[in-house]
């Protein structure tokens, strides 16, 4: 499998976000494992783990490519998010991810303050290329980044409006829109949770950072395929995603939680106590 492949499962991982719903103070700790799979064949896995208290929240993810795939690319990544849910508003503070392949590595670490950039460090720096759309400081405001984006706080306690919303991510060198619209609900059993969740219909919108002439982009686009499942995190007005699959070039790519284990009152690091 080419390196290409790993990175963009590894970045499906980090795709679907936030939006700015008011919340109030909770608390919970949050234990969930995912299966990374391409058609239909089981890639690697992820887990997300962090907690909220109050207004404050911490995510960890970690990712893994296994078998033969992760033996070809050595793939694998990193990631950690804190931030607050201040009123309406889902505010990040710190955001670093790290990936790696057999052929290619790269660490991206971001600070923000309202919802702004403050300060991004890329390593190695993202290399110029004629079709790339040039960002300005308004690409780097109003936005989150992509593992805050793993929260999605809610009005009320129905499943009906979860859905609709529009998340404006940047990721440290791309700035672009996750669009996503209420498709349905349904019914699922996983280790840690039963229970409805929210299915919603997702559209990729490029907004300034990426490549413009590349096939890749110009099929994501247009693609039609994409959609995410969002379960509620006990003792919280937030929905996290438990399924996301994206039709990508050569398949549908699938990221499936197998394990979404709630603690509701109790904070990531109270448990770790």
């Amino acid at each position: 499998m080419k390196p290409a492949i790993a990175s963009s499962l590894g970045g499906l991982m980090l795709a679907f976000g936030a939006a700015s719903f008011a919340v109030p103070a909770a608390a919970a700790s949050l234990d969930a494992r995912y299966d990374v799979s391409l058609l239909g064949l089981t890639l690697g896995t992820a887990n997300l783990t962090g907690g909220i208290e109050g207004s404050a929240y911490k995510l960890d993810l970690t990712a893994k490519l296994t078998g033969l795939v992760g033996g070809f690319t050595g793939g694998r990544g990193s990631g950690a998010a804190t931030g607050n849910l201040n009123g309406t508003k889902l505010s990040p503070t710190s955001f670093a991810v790290s990936s790696a392949s057999s052929s290619e590595s790269r660490t991206v670490r971001m600070a923000l303050d309202s919802n702004a950039v403050a300060a991004v460090e890329i390593e190695p720096p993202i290399e110029a290329k004629p079709d790339r759309v040039p960002l300005n400081d308004g690409h780097r405001r109003n936005v989150i980044d992509p593992l805050s984006a793993f929260l999605m706080p809610v009005v009320g306690k129905g499943l009906a409006n979860a859905c609709n919303r529009t998340l404006q991510i940047f990721d440290g060198a791309a700035r672009y829109d996750i669009k996503m619209s209420q498709s349905g609900t349904r019914e699922v059993k996983l280790e840690g949770y039963s229970g409805p969740v929210a299915v919603c219909q997702v559209r990729y919108v490029p907004i300034a950072g990426h490549r413009s002439e590349r096939p890749s982009t110009k099929f994501m686009i247009e693609n039609r395929d994409i959609s995410t499942w969002l379960a509620p995190v006990a003792g919280t007005n937030v929905m996290v995603p438990v399924r996301v699959s994206v039709k990508t070039m050569i398949g549908t790519a699938v990221l499936e939680a197998s394990s979404f284990k709630v603690d509701p009152g109790m904070t990531a690091s109270t448990a770790r106590n």
